[in-house]
């Protein structure tokens, strides 16, 4: 059985380097984790028009595969002190308890380290409230890491985070 890892990323701006950050993790997992595979990003700036229209079916898509089970990376940059408007607006689309069966890790691009409390203080919360495991910290990566986020994953990574996705995540024998 694979384990599919999902990137979904709530920068408004597509192509953005939030997106990057998520990927190069997703990355980093499936080469650790057994038999894992990162599936195409869900990107919301694509369908943003569609989240509060009547009808959404390309949003409609991206929930149900966001759902599916499996490991997923819940990217934003920090804005004004929270993750940005086009996440909640997505997430907002979800009934409590939708993600029941889904692993979840948030990655934050933060202007400064003060900024990662956005995750611990609005994110989770609402993930949890979805139903989502949230079982390791958030990986957050500041402006000035942008560059090279490498060593940021690496730390994160080094810290247990890789160990306990991998209980968590890889298929029963």
């Amino acid at each position: 059985m694979t384990t599919t890892i999902t990137v979904v990323s709530g920068n408004p701006r597509p192509g953005s380097r939030t997106l990057g950050v998520a990927e190069a993790l997703a990355r980093r997992l499936a080469d650790a984790l057994p038999d894992a595979t990162v599936a195409a990003p869900i990107e919301l700036a694509g369908f943003a028009g569609e989240l509060f229209a009547a009808e959404h079916p390309r949003a409609d898509e991206a929930l149900a595969r966001l759902a599916e089970p499996g490991l997923a990376l819940i990217a934003t940059p920090a804005y004004k002190g929270a993750y940005t408007g086009l996440l909640k607006a997505f997430l907002d689309l979800y009934p409590a308890g939708a993600l029941g069966a889904v692993v979840a890790v948030p990655v934050v691009v933060a202007g400064a380290p003060a900024h990662a409390v956005t995750t611990d203080l609005h994110l989770q919360p609402v993930l949890r409230e979805l139903g989502a495991a949230l079982p390791v910290a958030a990986l957050t990566v500041t402006e000035a890491q942008l560059g090279d986020p490498g060593p940021v994953i690496e730390r994160w990574a080094s810290r247990g985070a890789v160990d306990r996705l991998a209980r968590l995540v890889a298929p029963a024998a």
